[in-house]
């Protein structure tokens, strides 16, 4: 077993169970790609299984941190079904949840989503490649499901030295003759149904973690009977379909939602989930646009809405983006506190690792400032349960969203 030795002092942060081990971290020692490593500290006193990665700056991702613990087919099934049995105790209610969220699961490098009947899973490092057939027959044997498609297309695979696979790795065509399983699944949540093409959308087809993000909007537009509704970076439509469904729940009649994005096929996606679920079309509005350049327009024309939300992709995979998607994060923050009528409400979202919940509340109180804006921060949001962040390791919360209130 090759052995990595860690620089003085450097142990510190694998003793409280962080599992990531950076490149300068090392004095010496070293692996082949995806290979299982022992790490020791520089006095030799054992600290933790890893698989190795010499392409990435994130040197070595922990398997376990005990000593007696084998790396093997038993470890993997172990894993998997702890995973999918804490699933259980979260009252979820969605036949659509995250499975296995890397890190935060002890599988770094592994996201495992389930929609329906069928599992979706990304490999995104060097050591769940590796253990890419191992880990598909224990996610199996633990959900009791045949179906698994693979969409390692993100672009962590770069950094890891990866090249991009996707396709059926269980339960495909058993040939080239015989019909493919559905790529296009239904799901539902809450009280409401949603199509995911799971070789296509973003992700591993769908955003998840924005689940209970989705009940709480449609709660405030039950409560607060909001008239105009602005959704911006709508993709699907998964929070145009949470404020038509708080409003009908209120009795509201004529209320109109705007939904705005980039990408024809998404907003087409967007009209189809209204009709799914049974919603009025005409209050619905579907603006194929560039968020910014909408916005600065409604500016322009003296448009006001009672409820915004701004849910962008991610602009900072990394704290070295950090300071460029600050200020385009500013921007659009800025111009939608404008946009929003007193009492409005705004819900803010980041999804950029390298921007931190303390960080992205500065840019949205900034973007106030500069708006001549003030407003009550009514809560603090996050990822869905599923989506988990634990103790050792709160890189796992990469959702931060605010629910902001414009003073009257």
């Amino acid at each position: 077993m090759k052995t990595i030795r860690l620089h003085p002092g450097k142990e510190r942060s694998l003793l409280r169970r962080h599992p990531w081990i950076f490149e300068s971290a090392i004095a010496r020692g070293g692996g082949d790609s995806d290979e299982t490593v022992r790490v020791v500290s520089h006095e030799g006193q054992f600290l933790a299984w890893a698989a190795f990665s010499p392409h990435s700056r994130i040197r070595a991702r922990v398997w376990s941190f005990d000593e007696a613990q084998r790396i093997d087919a038993s470890f993997f099934e172990a894993a998997c079904d702890r995973s999918v049995r804490a699933r259980a105790r979260f009252g979820i209610e969605s036949d659509g949840l995250r499975l296995v969220h890397g890190e935060s699961d002890g599988l770094p490098g592994l996201v495992v989503d389930r929609y329906a009947d069928t599992l979706v899973a990304q490999f995104t490092s060097a050591g769940a490649e590796r253990h890419k057939q191992t880990l598909a027959d224990a996610l199996l044997c633990a959900t009791g499901l045949h179906k698994l498609y693979e969409r390692s297309d993100a672009s962590a695979r770069k950094l890891e030295g990866l090249l991009p696979a996707t396709g059926w790795l269980r339960g495909g065509p058993a040939s080239a003759e015989a019909p493919a399983p559905p790529l296009e699944l239904r799901i539902h949540e809450h009280a409401w149904q949603f199509a995911v093409h799971i070789a296509e959308g973003h992700k591993t087809g769908f955003y998840l973690d924005q689940r209970d993000n989705r009940r709480r909007f449609a709660d405030y537009a039950e409560r607060l009977r909001f008239a105009r509704v602005l959704n911006c970076y709508c993709y699907t439509g998964g929070f145009t379909v949470a404020a038509l469904a708080g409003l009908r729940a209120a009795g509201v009649q004529g209320a109109q939602v705007w939904s705005i994005d980039s990408s024809a096929p998404a907003l087409a996606r967007a009209r189809a989930h209204v009709e799914l679920n049974g919603l009025d079309a005409s209050q619905g509005h579907f603006l194929d646009a560039d968020v910014n350049a909408a916005l600065r327009q409604f500016l322009q024309q003296g448009e006001r809405f009672d409820a915004i939300v701004l849910d962008p992709p991610k602009l900072a995979p990394t704290i070295a983006h950090a300071e460029r998607a600050a200020r385009a994060y500013k921007d659009i923050n800025r111009l939608a506190l404008q946009l929003l009528a007193p009492g409005g409400v705004l819900f803010t979202f980041s999804c950029s690792g390298g921007i931190s919940a303390d960080l992205f509340h500065k840019i949205v109180a900034s973007a106030g400032a500069d708006a001549g804006v003030d407003a009550y921060i009514l809560e603090r949001l996050g990822g869905a349960p599923d989506h988990p962040m634990t103790l050792a390791f709160p890189e796992g919360e990469y959702l931060k969203g605010l629910v902001v209130m414009r003073k009257a």
